[in-house]
């Protein structure tokens, strides 16, 4: 291994949550293989190839392995991984697990820019990759890319298609003779996962993950939303690769001996019929999935077999987007506050719908089994009492061991004692409950106030005309920046500027925080991630300024 992996935490407090059972001590593939001796035709992954056995994936796994190992791939290399959700991804990260090397999973999407660096910083061996999904060729993009990278020996290319020129074909290392194939054991606090988180900084962090905080604290998450401790049938409509999509191979199958319901790329449509034809437990996906899941419902109608649970993540949940989902999937909404940087708190299945008091999102109460939450003062770290408001900070059997090729970062975000500082701000009141207010830095400054776009989209939602709304700042040459909201209508009706302004004020909110732009749009454009893509939306405001009437379906307001 090559690039330095240290982990930021007490030695003994990790090792205590091994003696304490809250973690299994034992390496993702040693997990999967444990299930799939115990039930071995049970089916690991339902995909647009049909259903794969634990047996039939474990023998793709150790096959791959065993060609990988051939390259040269061992433990502690770093391996970038760029596959939609399919088979190959869960095989792709199960034998790096077998080999103790580890996975650098990013979106299939991300441009090579993005993935260039990635690669770069994080000193990856090899890379596998798509050879082609949806017009882009990204086995040979990154293959261009290589000269660039000393460190990379490998470009495999998998997938439908020829592997371009140079590349190593995926198909062919999974023939290779997994008979004599013998996995590697590596300790379970060494690093299994980077996760990219897609925060504020010029360029996407990266986060190492151990084998311990993946099974073990993020697995915990999971097993709170199991109810009868049934193996769980979890769809994922975000891709696996990224950090809420790591729930997938090392939690629903390694940790729980679940099956992956997974879709190759994300529509409404093909979200709701994985929902009628394979009846999942539980349905993974962020709140803009969910709306447009929820449009095309009222336009086709028809009954949905009620999962477990609809578990939200990536942005914020609103009441009304949760009221409507419980009612439409006949199950409990389950709000996820998280992040790739080590921060995990969810509203469970108590409630129908997540609970609401217009003091913020309401995260749910922390599991010290996942992640302890505390509030603290942004300037001097002291944590505060319940009811105030500072940073949200997490330290727990989730967290990761540290950034990766970034001792700034480690600086900026980790403490000392190792707690991650989100750059949320929130409080805990008087019943232990996370209620989550903003960002310390995602703020639009209009004439020098200001305003937190998180808190304008979250009353914003309850308009009756509203389905669903991104609000972000734009430039302006008087005021620095003012407040546009990006929206999807309810019918046809539009509302005005006027309607929205009243409409916030009725719901408490400052004159000052009313938007001065509005852009309705027909669905919000998301990211390889799955959320909803800011930047783009920006851009799209941008173009509808300068050439009023000619930005394709988007319609602009502006306040006179």
């Amino acid at each position: 291994m090559t690039v330095e992996l240290r982990d930021l935490l007490p030695a003994d407090l990790r090792r205590s949550w091994v003696v304490d059972g809250t973690c299994p001590d034992l390496d993702l593939y040693s997990l999967f293989r444990a299930r799939q001796i115990s039930d071995p035709h049970r089916t690991a992954v339902l995909d647009g190839k049909g259903k794969l056995c634990y047996t039939a994936l474990d023998r793709k796994v150790r096959s791959l392995a065993g060609g990988l190992r051939d390259l040269g791939i061992g433990p502690g290399d770093v391996v970038g991984v760029q596959l939609p959700n399919d088979r190959n991804a869960v095989i792709a990260d199960l034998a790096l697990a077998a080999l103790g090397a580890i996975a650098l999973p990013f979106p299939v999407g991300r441009g090579s820019l993005e993935a260039e660096c990635l690669l770069r910083r994080a000193e990856a061996v090899a890379v596998i990759a798509a050879t082609e999904h949806r017009g882009t060729r990204h086995a040979a993009d990154l293959f261009t890319l290589s000269t660039a990278l000393p460190a990379l020996r490998h470009v495999v290319a998998g997938g439908s298609g020829t592997a371009p020129a140079g590349t190593i074909p995926l198909a062919r290392l999974m023939r290779s003779d997994r008979g004599g194939f013998i996995a590697a054991r590596p300790h379970p606090d060494s690093a299994a996962r980077i996760l990219v988180s897609s925060g504020s900084e010029a360029e996407p962090k990266m986060v190492a993950y151990s084998h311990n905080a993946l099974a073990g604290g993020r697995g915990n998450f999971l097993a709170s939303l199991i109810t009868d401790g049934t193996p769980p049938r979890c769809l994922f409509l975000v891709p696996l690769s990224t950090a809420f999509g790591s729930n997938g191979t090392a939690v629903t199958l390694a940790r729980h001996g679940g099956t992956l319901v997974l879709l190759d790329h994300f529509t409404p449509e093909s979200a709701l019929a994985a929902i009628r034809d394979h009846k999942p437990t539980h349905v993974l996906g962020v709140p803009t999935m969910v709306r447009m899941m929820l449009d095309q419902l009222d336009e086709a109608g028809g009954e949905l077999p009620a999962p477990t649970a609809l578990v939200l993540g990536g942005a914020p949940l609103d009441g009304t987007t949760a009221g409507a989902a419980s009612e439409a999937f006949g199950c409990p909404v389950v709000n996820l506050y998280g992040s790739a940087d080590g921060v995990n708190c969810h509203t469970g299945l108590r409630h129908r719908t997540p609970p609401t008091d217009g003091h913020g999102v309401v995260a749910g109460r922390p599991d010290p089994r996942v992640a302890d939450i505390r509030v603290t003062d942004p300037d001097d770290g002291e944590v505060l009492d319940h009811g105030r408001v500072g940073e949200i900070v997490a330290r727990g059997p989730m967290s990761p061991l540290c950034y990766v090729g970034a001792p700034d970062l480690d600086a900026r975000y980790r403490t000392p004692d190792g707690w991650v500082r989100t750059g949320d701000l929130g409080f805990l009141d008087e019943d232990g409950v996370l209620h989550v207010v903003g960002r310390l830095k995602d703020v639009v400054i209009r004439g020098g106030a200001n305003i937190s776009p998180a808190e304008v989209e979250r009353e914003l939602t309850s308009h009756p005309l509203i389905r669903d709304v991104v609000c972000v700042g734009v430039p302006d040459a008087l005021m620095g920046e003012r407040l546009a909201a990006c929206v999807v209508i309810r019918g046809s009706d539009a509302p005005t500027l006027d309607e929205l302004g009243e409409h916030l004020t009725t719901r408490g909110l400052e004159q000052r925080k009313r938007p001065e732009h509005l852009l309705v749009v027909e669905r919000l454009p998301l990211t390889p991630a799955g959320k909803p893509d800011r930047a783009a939306l920006r851009e799209r405001l941008s173009a509808a300024a300068s050439s009023p009437g000619t930005a394709g379906t988007d319609s602009l307001v502006s306040a006179g």
